[in-house]
């Protein structure tokens, strides 16, 4: 049974009255909603009270959940407009941001072959890079910031994407084209790569 499959069936039994497979759901894209958010909003006590507020708005609505996207798809479309309307509230723009947080390096396999690879070299030249990818993607339009932000860091596929972003998968590839190009053009003096070359 696939994923999306097990979900589904989740999906029913809550819609069943079955509040403890709501919590399995939870449970499952907790984690994964919280890296998102987090990319969104850098505050780890608004991240969590938005990843609160996300659950309960797709608990609430879903009785309308028809399986016509993945779970995750739906929770995710939820979690950014959750996201995008408290930062309007707020008076703030959506920000980009990229690379690992500590926790994830610690427990990433051979992360200890990673730190020990670490020279104060190799450290600053990842830091200008991690700055120049943050910097290209806070310059990037909305619609194309939140694409590759769904692809890269949270490995959504164009299907998924074009369904989180309600638009044609056609559109989701050329945001991400245009995206990877805008970031490749602020990389490419730092890395001293021609345009016509890839690193």
């Amino acid at each position: 049974m696939s994923d999306r499959e097990v979900d589904q069936r989740l999906v029913e039994r809550v819609q069943g009255g079955d509040k403890q497979a709501f919590g399995l759901l939870v449970s499952k894209y907790q984690r994964k909603l919280h890296r998102l958010l987090a990319r969104l909003v850098r505050d780890p006590g608004e991240v969590e009270d938005l990843a609160q507020e996300t659950f309960i708005k797709a608990y609430r609505a879903l009785g309308s959940f028809r399986g016509e996207s993945a779970f995750y798809t739906w929770l995710y479309r939820i979690g950014i407009n959750t996201a995008k309307n408290y930062l309007a509230a707020q008076g703030r723009r959506v920000p980009a941001s990229t690379g690992m947080d500590s926790s994830e390096v610690e427990n990433f396999e051979g992360g200890e072959r990673l730190r020990d690879l670490d020279t104060p070299e190799r450290q600053l030249m990842a830091r200008q890079i991690a700055r120049t990818v943050d910097e290209a993607m806070a310059g990037l339009p909305a619609e194309l910031r939140e694409a590759i932000t769904l692809r890269e860091l949270e490995g959504l596929g164009y299907e998924d994407i074009a369904n989180v972003m309600n638009c044609p998968v056609g559109t989701v590839r050329s945001r991400i084209f245009r995206a990877r190009e805008a970031i490749a053009a602020r990389l490419r003096p730092l890395l001293g790569t021609r345009v016509d070359e890839r690193w």
